[in-house]
């Protein structure tokens, strides 16, 4: 009897799914004026991912079923993997869409991906030329950021890649705006990653050359408020927030990683903090999470005397929790990822605010006397001096 009572219960709800998926949705009419977008980039692909996740209306399950079946042919091929079980309602939907689209090419799903979202953007009214993410709460778009949602994961990515995605005051405001976005969406867990050969190469120090009319200190005070915001953001994020640490990483990148909760690197990653170097000070909490990871010698070795870490060394010295390598890094790392995103979200959530919660008033404390020493630091001939010696050097070079 319990048998035949799950039997037909099952029955019920796939047949409930199946008629949503079929009738709950008006089928999409493309009415685009911008031509179809012929042999999309690699670019324009990762733009259309971001633009996915900043649409306001709901494209409905149909659609969303077309969109995730040419987002996993565009990005893995024709379907290889099992079918799922007959009572796996959801991903058995989902694993029909996708093989549905039988042995298209990537190049061809990829195009087809793109084709979609802009339709669906120039429905919304906007345009299907530029595609980018919509920071939360804003009108401005992500410039410097490629921000996407899969399989329950939000991805932040820094992406200025010719710049090795050193970080602008316009790049910390929209990481603040993706974090606030991520914090409010339904995925589980969020990740940052970086764009290109370099997870991140620290503070532009180019911002130190654009002096506002208020002069010197001014400046400083705009850059130390919004460092203030910056780390708050990470102190106060209420998921799981992962680093996948693609490359070289330095300055700020490096010191709030003792706000994430997970950080893998690839074998090829470093890991430097060249405060003193620029007449600088620790920033992102560092001055309390490195002691306490690394303990107060190692800690200083990093924030007072510079000193670069390998991958393999911050593994040992606690910084990190493991490292790939380069060759297996992405396959790796994110195959682990959406296995952690199947957790049940709720449980995640708590568990990490019972891990972290007990330190939050200290992190403030701390992230606020941070600030306020880096801002007489910014204010000071000492570090005018050392930020002048770095870009005389980088000229002779």
């Amino acid at each position: 009897m319990a048998a035949a009572a799950l039997n037909s219960c099952s029955a019920w709800r796939f047949a409930k799914l199946t008629s949503l998926l079929r009738t709950s949705v008006p089928s999409l009419t493309f009415w685009t004026t911008a031509s179809p977008m012929r042999g999309a980039t690699v670019e324009q692909f990762e733009q259309a991912k971001s633009k996915l996740s900043a649409l306001k209306t709901d494209p409905g399950n149909e659609v969303k079923l077309k969109i995730y079946a040419l987002f996993k042919q565009a990005t893995q091929g024709p379907c290889n993997t099992p079918k799922p079980g007959m009572l796996d309602f959801v991903n058995k939907v989902k694993w029909d869409a996708w093989k549905s689209l039988g042995s298209i090419s990537q190049d061809e799903a990829r195009e087809q991906y793109c084709n979609l979202i802009g339709s669906l953007v120039e429905a919304e009214g906007g345009s299907s030329a530029q595609v980018t993410a919509t920071p939360a709460g804003g009108g401005a778009t992500y410039e410097t950021l490629l921000v996407s949602t899969e399989d329950d994961i939000t991805t932040i990515k820094l992406n200025r890649p010719a710049k090795k995605n050193a970080i602008t005051p316009e790049m910390y405001n929209e990481i603040i705006a993706a974090l606030e976005q991520a914090a409010q969406d339904e995925s589980k867990l969020a990740v940052f990653t970086g764009a290109g050969d370099f997870y991140c190469s620290g503070n532009d120090l180019s911002n130190f050359t654009k002096i506002p009319e208020g002069g010197v200190q001014e400046m400083a005070r705009k850059g130390a408020e919004l460092l203030r915001r910056y780390v708050r953001a990470y102190i106060d994020f209420p998921k799981p927030l992962v680093a996948v640490v693609n490359g070289p990483a330095v300055g700020i990148s490096v010191t709030v990683l003792g706000l994430f909760d997970l950080i893998y690197a690839t074998e090829r990653a470093t890991f430097h903090t060249p405060f003193t170097q620029l007449g600088q000070s620790a920033e992102g909490c560092s001055s309390y999470t490195f002691p306490r990871i690394m303990g107060p010698t190692k800690a200083s070795e990093m924030l007072l005397f510079n000193q670069k870490l390998t991958a393999r060394r911050a593994c040992q010295l606690g910084l990190i929790t493991e490292v790939f390598p380069d060759s297996s890094f992405q396959s790796e790392v994110w195959t682990r990822l959406k296995a952690y995103a199947r957790l049940p979200p709720q449980s995640l959530a708590l568990s990490k605010q019972l891990v972290r919660s007990v330190e939050k008033e200290r992190l403030y404390a701390v992230n606020d006397a941070e600030v306020e020493r880096l801002m007489e630091r910014w204010t000071s001939e000492e570090c005018f001096n050392a930020v002048m010696s770095f870009f005389q050097a980088k000229a002779k070079l």
